[in-house]
């Protein structure tokens, strides 16, 4: 989720609209990725709008995590829909199951209760998935990371049917708000399970700037969820930015979403 922002100290006076991508400028770094890597993202429907390397390979829209073996699958020449606001979903789903969760590392009561939370935000919608909290070795596994750069971060689920299994959460944010880190991650475990951002045709709508996130064809898909709505949502749980007080439990329309695909 994915706008460059103004630091934490200024949030309070200005009400800065943040994503869960960078939050201090001052952190980012210059733009080292090669032509033939940037070819390679576009190829498979990302932006390449302010793509980060980090450490375990390319941090995309803000929070997508693609590795090095993700660049090398041919493109798909599916089309995606380029419209107005709507719910949107990649090729890849995950097959219906119970998804284990488990949080790795040392954290606060707080964090775990938000974990709790937006397990129970899914379970609450009687999906063909369930999620279950795990000591240990979940499916997904959400870890605290000591990153600048980010708010949260995930991926897409695989072709055989699995959610992404790692969920990267910066620790700087984990004494925020129950509601604010409830929705985080949700909003992550929606990725993992195979959600496009909300306004994923224009990022603008909810960061303030940026445009469409992939292009006509692609290899991960952003495929248009039926019966979700045609003009704004602006309280969805999947659009790419947030505020420091941001709350998004699932809205009519993100019902309507889960609903469709589990």
């Amino acid at each position: 989720m994915m706008k460059k922002i103004l630091s934490i100290a200024a949030i309070a006076a200005v009400g800065a609209v943040f994503s869960c991508q960078t939050e201090d400028t001052s952190l980012a770094t210059p733009n080292g990725v090669s032509d033939e890597a940037l070819a390679k993202i576009r190829a498979l429907g990302f932006s390449t709008e302010n793509v980060q390397i980090v450490d375990d390979g390319y941090l995309v829209e803000g929070d997508i995590m693609l590795h090095a073996h993700d660049l090398e699958g041919p493109a798909d020449s599916k089309k995606l829909r380029i419209a107005e606001v709507e719910q949107y979903h990649t090729f890849n789903l995950v097959n219906p199951q119970t998804i284990t969760v488990s949080v790795s590392g040392t954290v606060t009561s707080a964090f775990s209760n938000a974990v709790n939370n937006a397990i129970a935000r899914y379970n609450a919608q009687n999906l063909s998935i369930s999620m279950q909290r795990v000591s240990s070795g979940g499916d997904i596994n959400i870890k605290l990371v000591n990153t600048g750069r980010y708010i949260a971060s995930a991926g897409f689920p695989d072709g055989r049917g699995n959610p992404y299994p790692t969920v990267s959460y910066a620790k700087k944010y984990s004494n925020y708000s129950d509601g604010f880190m409830t929705t985080v991650i949700a909003h992550e475990i929606g990725h993992c399970i195979g959600f496009r951002h909300t306004d994923y045709m224009n990022r603008a709508y909810s960061c303030g700037s940026g445009g469409n996130e992939g292009q006509e064809t692609s290899g991960v898909g952003a495929v248009h969820i039926p019966g979700t709505p045609t003009g704004p949502d602006n309280a969805s749980w999947m659009l790419a930015c947030l505020s420091s007080t941001t709350n998004r439990p699932f809205n009519a329309n993100d019902r309507e979403a889960l609903d469709y695909l589990y």
